[in-house]
């Protein structure tokens, strides 16, 4: 439901950590960073991001759906848990660039993994708590468990290696389900992206160079990705209806889950002097590079000459 504010939420923070990079870049050849700066810079845009848009979710949607008593849902078996592992994949990148963005500010390790880590968690949670004053929602916990486990992943990452040597990303293509219920689904591109879990796959991408402790002549840019996504849904539980095609044909469509192994790129371990292109490999590596992949599902295999 609330999807489309969280997407606005990432990539907010992707332009602003492009943005907190540019600062000092005109003197970062010569003068040693403006910590402090950077510090008032980031906090103040944290501060006004994450209270805008809850106030701005609190009226503009919360409030029409406000019961006043907070109340627990459970949606864990909608949607082939897709919604969970896209609040999974949320978390991460939340964690992820705002970890980044601290190590930018010059603050210490704790206060990176511990505060710039949450703060995605925190963001998310306070969204789950309106969910839970809403009127035909409510307070998931299967929310908040994934909320917590994308958080977790790339937290820890960081405090033991330093670096995400197993990240999250998404990949998207129009399923051709949207048309039969535009209102649960979406009715444009833009909001297609965001709530027809048809079309979106999200992929485990593991980089083996990192995991090999000697020198080895194994791309250190080239990952191994393992995805998921579902198909065949046109409700969120089951489908509640017939669809029909243009020449009145009734079409069936068996709810499924799909498997997926592929080849992915890590575009911020591609070795480049431009800063800008550094920063814009960083901003894109949440999506999958297009590639060969081998589809899995109870049906049958698949092969795709190149997946995105």
């Amino acid at each position: 439901m609330h999807t489309r504010y969280i997407s606005i939420f990432i990539l907010f923070l992707i332009v602003a950590k492009n943005s907190f990079a540019q600062t000092d870049s005109a003197s970062a050849v010569t003068d040693p960073p403006n910590y402090k700066c950077r510090k008032i810079v980031l906090a103040t845009s944290a501060a006004a991001l994450t209270t805008g848009s809850l106030f701005y979710l609190n009226n503009a949607w919360y409030a029409q759906y406000n019961t006043g008593q907070f109340h627990f849902f459970n949606d864990n078996d909608e949607w082939l848990q897709m919604d969970k592992v896209g609040h999974v994949f949320t978390t991460y990148q939340t964690s992820r660039l705002m970890m980044g963005a601290f190590d930018w500010a010059g603050f210490s390790e704790k206060k990176k993994l511990f505060i710039g880590g949450t703060i995605g968690l925190g963001y998310m949670t306070a969204v789950e708590c309106m969910d839970g004053f809403s009127n035909g929602w409510g307070f998931s916990v299967g929310d908040q468990l994934c909320n917590v486990l994308g958080s977790s992943i790339a937290i820890s990452q960081e405090a033991f290696w330093k670096e995400q040597r197993i990240q999250l990303k998404f990949s998207y293509a129009q399923s051709g389900l949207a048309q039969y219920n535009p209102e649960l689904l979406g009715k444009s591109f833009s909001t297609q992206i965001l709530k027809d879990y048809n079309a979106q796959t999200y992929w485990l991408s593991i980089n083996p160079s990192s995991f090999i402790k000697k020198e080895n002549k194994f791309p250190k840019w080239l990952n191994v990705a393992f995805g998921y996504s579902a198909y065949g849904m046109i409700g969120g539980t089951f489908n509640s209806f017939a669809v029909q095609d243009v020449d009145g044909n009734v079409l069936r469509y068996e709810r499924e889950r799909r498997y997926y192994f592929s080849l992915d790129v890590d575009m911020t371990r591609i070795k480049t002097k431009s800063k800008v292109l550094k920063r814009i490999f960083t901003a894109i590596n949440i999506l999958k590079f297009p590639a060969p992949a081998i589809q899995f599902s109870k049906n049958k295999t698949r092969f795709y000459y190149l997946y995105y």
